[in-house]
């Protein structure tokens, strides 16, 4: 044996089809994923996708294994020969006996290489085994096909059409009839994984629809047909992308795509069209006080998947109506689209008007913007400029992550440099309106969510507290009910005693268990807090 055949044996199958060019790179990657979600042999995929023939294949394998190889399609598995061997043992060892010449047995294998089967194939037959490799789909093929004829000639015609002809397999829907299962069940999301069943979230639980297993192939397809050519060539530049897609029978809907276990993975959440008043969000009627303000900070937080985006275009809709402004909103992407109405409302969406959120909203000033709107706050340059925004006599009103209102605070001081936090404090305590914190909850009849919301004014006392660094007596002042401050535990308590949720349900978002319990057995509740809840028919407000 020479030296280069000793080294092409080290190499795995995948290293030396490369090696030897019969795949590309990308094709060895997409078999390997979905290789791994399959369980299949990585020969028998690739062949499968077409990126590789069968006579390659073999060529491959017998580099590999340093024995002879054989294609089971050129030839006919005689009865005779079958025989030899019990069934049973063929299927254990995936061996076939398919020649016989002096006192020497031709055997088909797909692991010749494996020593102990050689041994106990030889003391079965007391003859000499001649292993002739073979792949992997052809064998399964050929054995259930000797177990279906016994006693008949397999020809090699019959194993092709065998390794051509697979189970038929429940056929994927189209993405279309995901995304009307999304709408028609009322879920928030729609979330389509490789090696995973479709799924939808649906009261913040994972529903697993009945549909079969979804292949890498199956989730790139659907992603690259979701996407322009522009925003395919940013996802494979960045590995993520946040877009808006619309089909004329079931709306608007917001995607995001990014990557996990080397295959793409989707979000896909229903934007509604209709934008809510606060009481049917369940918020008070105060809060229209707030959206009504000249200037200002209105921040409004929570976890994702609460409602913020809702709550936000509820804000911007009160402005629209009832004031005469130019609005200037940023969004990643556009959920709710505004019409103008008293107001003039410019929605720019990030890759599509506008190249970044910076980009917005560094020119955000020459646009003449009385309210402006930012989709998210995400960094120090986002909360600077807000910062500076509303410092300058305008609205600003946008969302964060945070699990409670001092949480926001901290958040937006600490992320700016040490020496600049004594003024961001000042800047922050003079300027913002007022901080929402919000949870949709399972309602009681497990139909819909309600919202529990948590409320931060700024009044001389919390401006004060800020200031002087003491953001943290602002959450035990919150157990107090006062006006200026509202803890998210006295909502969720209210809720419980309202029977509109359970007493479990509360628990997995509450601040501090024992100060909820023991709301709910003295009672307590906002007496500002009018209006329908959300809950039965009513649509679930969205992120």
């Amino acid at each position: 044996m020479t030296q280069e055949n000793k080294s092409r044996r080290t190499l795995r199958l995948g290293e030396l089809l490369l090696v030897n060019h019969f795949v590309t790179p990308e094709q060895l990657e997409n078999a390997r994923r979905q290789q791994g979600f399959e369980g299949h042999k990585l020969g028998s995929t690739l062949v499968e996708l077409g990126y590789l023939s069968v006579d390659d294949l073999v060529k491959a394998l017998v580099m590999q294994c340093g024995v002879e190889g054989l294609d089971l399609e050129r030839i006919d598995l005689q009865p005779a020969l079958l025989a030899l061997l019990p069934l049973e043992t063929m299927k254990k060892h995936q061996v076939i006996p398919v020649a016989a010449k002096d006192r020497k047995i031709a055997m088909a294998m797909v692991n010749p290489g494996d020593i102990q089967t050689l041994g106990e194939l030889q003391f079965i037959l007391g003859q000499s085994i001649r292993p002739l490799v073979v792949p992997a789909f052809q064998m399964i093929a050929a054995l259930g096909l000797i177990e279906s004829r016994s006693g008949q000639v397999i020809s090699g015609a019959d194993i092709a059409r065998a390794c051509v002809s697979k189970p038929k397999e429940t056929v994927l829907p189209d993405v279309r009839d995901l995304f009307g299962k999304l709408v028609v069940n009322r879920a928030s999301d729609l979330l389509l994984v490789a090696g995973a069943v479709p799924s939808l979230k649906l009261n913040n639980e994972l529903v697993r629809l009945p549909l079969p297993v979804l292949t890498p192939q199956t989730v790139h397809d659907y992603a690259r047909g979701m996407m322009t050519d522009f925003q395919w060539d940013q996802f494979l530049q960045t590995q993520e992308a946040d877009f808006a897609y619309s089909l004329p029978e079931w709306g608007r809907f917001r995607v995001s795509a990014y990557r996990q276990r080397k295959s793409i993975s989707l979000a896909i959440r229903h934007i509604v069209e209709e934008i809510p008043s606060l009481a049917g969000l369940g918020l008070p009627p105060s809060f229209e006080n707030f959206a009504l303000k000249t200037q200002g900070l209105i921040l409004i937080t929570g976890p994702t998947g609460h409602g913020k985006t809702t709550t936000l275009a509820a804000l911007i809709d009160i402005i629209n109506t009832r004031q005469k402004k130019n609005i200037i909103t940023i969004e990643d992407p556009i959920e709710y689209l505004h019409t103008h109405k008293s107001s003039n409302v410019n929605q720019r969406e990030v890759g599509v008007d506008i190249e970044s959120f910076h980009a917005g909203l560094r020119r955000i000033f020459r646009e003449a913007p009385d309210v402006i709107v930012i989709g998210e706050m995400r960094d120090l340059e986002s909360f600077s400029i807000a910062l500076q925004a509303a410092d300058s006599g305008h609205l600003v009103i946008s969302c964060m992550h945070a699990n409670n209102a001092v949480m926001a605070v901290n958040h937006i001081i600490d992320i700016f440099p040490p020496e600049q936090q004594h003024q961001v404090r000042a800047q922050l305590a003079d300027n913002f309106v007022c901080i929402l914190n919000q949870r949709l909850v399972v309602s009681k009849d497990g139909k819909g969510r309600v919202l529990a919301f948590e409320k931060l004014e700024n009044t001389p006392r919390t401006r004060n507290l800020i200031r002087d660094r003491k953001e943290n007596q602002i959450r035990r002042l919150m157990q107090q009910n006062m006006d200026e401050f509202w803890s998210l535990d006295v909502s969720l308590a209210q809720l419980v005693r309202e029977h509109k949720v359970t007493l479990e349900s509360p628990m997995q978002y509450c601040q501090e268990p024992l100060f909820f319990n023991e709301l709910v057995q003295r009672g307590g509740g906002c007496p500002d807090r009018r209006g329908p809840v959300r809950g039965g028919k009513d649509r679930t407000p969205r992120q």
